[in-house]
């Protein structure tokens, strides 16, 4: 384990800090010299939360087991499989971005059986490294070292456990440990909360009560931006108690995810001693699993060069499923999230791949583009060199700092195995007030770090106003072309960090109904019983002659349908254009919108959607070189010192 010396540590904070500026007694970050092996990952058995299947973490082959959190016991003839999510060690990754080649892993054993520690290459191929038969044993450390030489492209190391009849085997505290750097690198993990006050509290209480596991992390930043303050909850005073020194409360005026994430990134650069420092981000909203900590700060400390590290995403409402293995952005076509060629992507992880008959499995190694902020792991180096985030307020900040950063020789990894729960995306109405930033935010992201191709960016966009218009979400579409609208005022529009426009989206989408959620019983103006449900046919072959239909009719005021109830995933726009009035399922699943048909708005946002275009193709480029010029002074320590009021 790294350890951490009394001798050359300076003495860190209290925990509470109030008001919007932190107090001078702030933790000062240095390195510290490690005390024996540094732990890579722990090997569990259990999650942090009865709704998580044991099976993330180890597999029942065979017999009678009782798995705990950070133990197993094989009763006769059993067999466990660490070839799992959370139990496999990401050899691939290790090869590739540190130059560590060898990793132990060793457990406290009691009884008798065998272990193995076995592995895959890139196409899941197992292969069994070390076997070891144990008789007798009680309390006895067993340790096995694996060479980290065969897995560029891909492939894992994990443990496997097994027991004959007559035999009972207990194994704990499973260890995954590397040799440590000669020093290592302070950790902050940042939690930007916004009226989650307790959803945040949860994970301060996960990271206490795992947190003397934990000692690569010296500090716990909670930016709470909100009105209902984590403070406020019963459960504070005793997660204060037991951070400690570590924890530092903030309250700041509410500047988005953005202005919550820098944040921490503003305190550990202005009380670091050294360049090598880490900050953490991680959302208010997850599921933490706390040896996250442990993966991605390992992994950064032993990195051969700077890295931004990210922990992957599970759903929340199916934790069993991995949101995506590593994405991309297409920055012309505005496109975030794209899996990256050969990952995985909302995957059941306890199924199999319908093609292969494989279990889903991450075996290939793979290269993102960036990574979302639900967990994300950045050097201080990087923050050196390319400056601070955008003052986005959200959306988009994840993916412009990573190619920022990658333009600089700082790539992002995303490392298996380092996962939290965060709410399932689609899960989520598109038709929302955030949809403005994820808009105005992806153009001006494509503008800094693209050739800016604008036949293609007008084009996309002009193919999202009519599917809106089609769609009768008029809303939507004057959502879109305000987020265009503002793009084009240039830098000026980012420079109270996007307050005005949150609260100015806010009001114009009030304007439209369809904007608004109802309980399906009380739709307003309609019989709860007058709604049918009316299915959607599949996908035209056609499409571009069924849309051509679709808008003529809608030019001539036809339609098919007076009213009907129609599904959230069947709201395509070439069945929403056969209606009138369709009541259609909210992506929450918590209630329904209503979309009228608006002839006179739909001409008024076509026409104005065309203008607004226009002038993006013609003004774009100059437009763009605004934001270039303007891109070192927003992302500065003096520009955020300003929006944090400091």
């Amino acid at each position: 384990m790294a350890g951490k010396t009394a001798a050359g540590r300076p003495a860190a904070a209290k925990a509470k800090t109030n008001g919007a500026q932190a107090k001078e007694d702030q933790t000062t970050f240095a390195e510290h010299v490690p005390e024996g092996r540094l732990t890579a990952q722990r090997g569990l058995y259990a999650g942090p939360s009865p709704v998580v299947s044991k099976d993330l973490y180890s597999e029942v082959l065979e017999g009678v087991v009782n798995r705990g959190r950070d133990g197993v016991t094989l009763e006769p003839s059993a067999r466990v499989s660490g070839n799992t999510y959370f139990g496999r060690f990401p050899a691939s990754y290790w090869q590739r971005w540190t130059k560590v080649r060898q990793v132990r892993v060793e457990a406290v054993v009691s009884g008798a059986g065998q272990l193995a520690v076995r592995a895959s290459d890139s196409e899941g191929e197992p292969r069994t490294i070390e076997a070891r038969e144990v008789e007798g044993a009680d309390q006895t450390v067993v340790a096995f070292d694996a060479k980290i030489d065969k897995f560029y492209d891909g492939g894992a190391l994990w443990l496997d456990l097994e027991t004959q009849a007559g035999q009972r085997l207990t194994v704990e505290r499973v260890r995954w440990t590397v040799e440590p750097p000669a020093k290592i690198r302070p950790t902050a993990v940042t939690i930007c909360t916004m009226n989650r006050a307790d959803d945040c509290l949860k994970n301060l209480q996960a990271l206490a009560g795992d947190l003397q596991s934990l000692d690569t992390l010296d500090a716990i930043y909670v930016a709470d931006q909100g009105t209902d303050r984590v403070d406020s909850r019963d459960g504070f005073a005793q997660v204060a108690a037991d951070l400690g020194d570590k924890l530092h409360y903030i309250t700041q005026p509410n500047l988005g995810g953005a202005g919550g994430f820098t944040r921490g990134l503003y305190e550990v650069a202005g009380h670091t001693e050294t360049e090598h420092a880490n900050v953490l981000f991680m959302d208010d909203d997850v599921l933490l699993e706390p040896d996250l900590v442990v993966r991605m700060t390992a992994f950064s400390n032993l990195a051969a060069n700077p890295i931004i590290v990210g922990g992957q995403m599970l759903n929340l409402l199916h934790p069993h499923q991995l949101h995506v293995g590593a994405e991309y952005a297409r920055l012309n076509s505005l496109e975030p999230g794209v899996p990256v060629e050969h990952s995985l992507h909302t995957a059941d992880l306890l199924g199999v791949d319908e093609e292969t008959g494989k279990p889903n499995r991450q075996e290939k190694r793979l290269d993102a583009g960036y990574n979302g902020w639900w967990s994300c792991l950045i050097p201080y180096e990087v923050v050196k060199a390319v400056g601070y985030p955008m003052p986005f307020f959200f959306q988009w900040d994840d993916a412009e700092y990573s190619y920022r950063a990658r333009a600089h020789g700082f790539p992002t990894v995303t490392l298996p195995g380092a996962g939290v729960w965060h709410a399932d995306f689609h899960w989520k109405d598109w038709d929302e007030w955030h949809r403005y930033f994820n808009l105005r935010n992806s153009i001006i992201t494509a503008a800094l770090h693209s050739d800016f191709n604008l036949a293609v960016v007008c084009r996309t966009l002009m193919a999202q106003v009519v599917r809106y218009l089609l769609g009768m979400q008029y809303g939507l579409t004057h959502t879109l072309i305000k987020a265009v609208e503002d793009f084009l005022e240039g830098p000026s529009i980012l420079e109270d960090g996007g307050v005005a426009a949150m609260q100015e989206i806010r009001a114009i989408r009030a304007q439209y109904p369809e904007t608004k959620r109802h309980d399906a019983t009380e739709v307003p103006g309609i019989a709860s019983n007058d709604i049918g449900i009316i299915n959607a046919a599949p996908r035209p072959a056609l499409q571009r002659l069924i849309l051509i239909k679709r808008v003529v009719d809608r030019l001539r005021g036809r339609s098919r349908f007076a009213l009907g109830a129609v599904p959230s995933d069947e709201a395509t726009w070439w069945h929403l254009a056969l209606f009138d009035t369709a009541v259609v399922t909210d992506a929450s699943q918590e209630g329904v919108r209503v979309r009228k048909y608006d002839r006179e708005r739909m001409f008024e946002l076509g026409k104005r959607a065309v203008k607004t275009l226009n002038r993006l193709r013609k003004e774009g480029h100059a437009v763009q070189e605004q934001y270039k010029r303007a891109l070192p002074q927003l992302t500065s320590r003096e520009n955020w010192k300003r929006l944090y009021r400091l």
